[in-house]
């Protein structure tokens, strides 16, 4: 009788044990997700750290928060990406800055004046740090319902071609290239080059068409879009720094509770640190692999590098005051003097 007294309790306690696990469970797996859309591929450099985050996301907070990822513009593209976010569309984006930010605050177009700044940690405390960037980048994440999760860059931006050697300026001549943003129209028509408007999704095939033979971009992007079976020709210095963020929208992200919250700020600088870490050794590392496959670099010196920096000064950044106030150029100058 006594063991059967003593059963009865020890499975009331098991019992409770249970249905308290199972209570508590439910309070801690409160679902929250988040669907996090970009123009990147699966083999893009950003794509691989944004998996990162929201895999870091989901470990820590036990699977409460789940972020479904989808790359290579199955949502939307390069240039849709911030009104998606925006709109609530979507809850994160990928979002190229220099491609994103402009038409909503022209101002932006600093970022891609070649050689104002030296890195992506200068460009971005000019944004964050300084009265007029941070004028800049308030008004951007007013306007667009936006919250800074995350920085992702793609990388330095360079030129490539597989029309001819790149030896200095005069070779871009009648070049067939690629404009992404309209910031670069006053470079290809300095240059003489014939211009051709193109989504990134686009590329490939007016590449190997001859629809357009050259491109300024990031070196990862030549081998996440094996772009370099046409590309047989680089050149550098890398004109400006292009970074990238992943933007979450603000009503999604306050909607969060506080823990999670955390859990996607403190994902979001780990993982912005690692990617920007890399960004440079990684760009070096698809030029090695680009010369290995037999392209050919030029890093323009002396004379060359004097005519270059001749024509910046001279004729591109003269043929871009419309892109940007001369306030924020000003104060951009001023910050990078200092």
């Amino acid at each position: 009788m006594k063991f059967f007294e003593i059963l009865k309790i020890n499975l009331r306690v098991s019992l409770c044990a249970l249905l308290l696990a199972c209570f508590s469970f439910s309070l801690n797996a409160a679902e929250y997700t988040g669907r996090l859309s970009m123009h990147w591929n699966d083999k893009h450099h950003c794509t691989k750290h944004a998996q990162m985050f929201v895999d870091e996301i989901f470990k820590k907070s036990n699977g409460r928060l789940k972020i479904e990822v989808f790359h290579s513009g199955q949502l939307f593209g390069i240039r849709e990406i911030m009104g998606g976010i925006t709109s609530g569309a979507v809850d994160l984006g990928g979002v190229v800055g220099v491609v994103g930010f402009p038409k909503i605050n022209k101002n932006f177009n600093v970022a891609t004046i070649p050689g104002l700044f030296d890195s992506f940690e200068q460009q971005r405390k000019f944004f964050q740090e300084t009265d007029k960037g941070s004028e800049i980048w308030n008004d951007l994440l007013k306007k667009t319902n936006s919250t800074l999760v995350m920085y992702n860059p793609v990388g330095p931006v360079m030129t490539f071609s597989g029309a001819r050697e790149l030896t200095g300026v005069d070779a871009m001549k009648d070049l067939k290239a690629r404009r992404l943003i309209g910031a670069e129209e006053p470079m290809w028509k300095a240059y003489g080059a014939k211009i051709v408007g193109l989504k990134t999704s686009e590329v490939y095939t007016a590449l190997q068409t001859g629809m357009i033979d050259t491109i300024n971009t990031p070196p990862q992007s030549i081998r996440a879009y094996s772009w370099w079976e046409f590309l047989k020709f680089g050149q550098k210095p890398y004109q400006y720094f292009a970074d990238a963020y992943i933007m979450a929208n603000s009503d999604w992200f306050n909607k969060l509770p506080n823990d999670l919250q955390k859990i996607v700020s403190e994902a979001g600088k780990k993982f912005g640190n690692v990617s920007t870490n890399k960004i440079i050794g990684v760009g070096e590392e698809v030029i090695s692999e680009f010369e290995a496959r037999g392209g050919k670099m030029t890093v323009l010196t002396g004379t060359e590098k004097e005519k270059f920096d001749k024509l910046m000064s001279e004729k591109v950044l003269p043929a871009m005051m419309d892109k940007f106030d001369s306030d924020a150029l000003k104060a951009a100058e001023a910050f990078v003097k200092n």
